[in-house]
């Protein structure tokens, strides 16, 4: 009864603060410990982040951290290309062996690069660092981002996230908007799963009960996590996603390849 929100408390309050709603992690809870089916799994994410994100979003509202047009710009990119990604999702990449593929080619290079990023010298990183990308630049990421969080039910965040941040871009700026665009998308993205799951035969609604229960726990994990942010040490935690995302990915890498 309480492994849901559980679950969805403890992965937001350590995701929140990196501007990642805790989807990106939840899913393989959804997947090997809840049994969820495939394509179904994807919606229940993304209900989950509709019903967790106020949390965060509201703490760094209230800190007036949502404050610029980045928010703003990475919605505009994302929304179109979730819808695209749910209709890629349910017509295409039903399967669960390709779905597994798909987290491990998502997962591992995101997970690797965050470890490398925070791994660099400070000089190094200093260097590398090229602030943020033009509008143009910035809308197309957002739009490609947004296919893959459709497809996989991450809403996004967990992708711009370090790419903005790699760019030289402060977390306490990158984690809002991020963590807005991945409110935005999701909601678009569920309702459009709902809306396909009435004109097709499948798993492709959401289970309801089960991402209203991970999102409410994730509501509150959030706010504490967003309200943590300022005391974090940014380099722990982003090691600590970076080696999350790597071994699920490695996980579902090796059990694709079994399948």
């Amino acid at each position: 009864m309480w492994a849901g929100p559980g679950a969805g408390l403890l992965i937001a309050v350590v995701t929140a603060p990196a501007g990642v709603s805790g989807a990106v992690f939840l899913l393989p809870v959804h997947l090997s410990v809840f049994g969820v089916p495939s394509p179904a799994v994807t919606p229940t994410n993304l209900l989950f982040n509709v019903v967790a994100g106020p949390g965060a979003l509201w703490r760094y509202h209230r800190d007036g951290a949502l404050r610029g047009g980045l928010a703003r710009r990475l919605v505009v990119g994302t929304l179109p290309g979730v819808v695209l990604g749910a209709a890629i999702r349910v017509f295409a990449l039903p399967g669960p062996g390709v779905f597994r593929l798909l987290i491990a080619a998502l997962l591992l290079p995101l997970g690797l690069w965050l470890c490398l990023r925070t791994l660099l010298p400070a000089r190094r990183r200093r260097l590398a660092a090229v602030g943020e990308p033009a509008p143009g630049a910035l809308t197309a990421l957002a739009l490609a981002v947004g296919v893959v969080g459709g497809i996989y039910g991450i809403g996004g965040g967990s992708l711009l996230a370090p790419v903005l941040a790699a760019r030289g871009m402060p977390m306490a700026r990158v984690a809002p908007a991020a963590l807005a665009a991945t409110f935005a998308t999701s909601l678009v993205g569920a309702a459009t799963y709902a809306l396909l799951s009435l004109a097709t035969t499948g798993d492709i609604a959401p289970d309801w009960w089960l991402g209203l229960a991970c999102g409410l726990g994730g509501l509150v994990g959030g706010y504490l996590g967003a309200r943590l942010q300022p005391r974090l040490p940014e380099t722990a935690l982003r090691l600590l996603l970076g080696t999350l995302a790597t071994a699920v990915g490695a996980l579902y890498a090796c059990q694709a390849l079994a399948w």
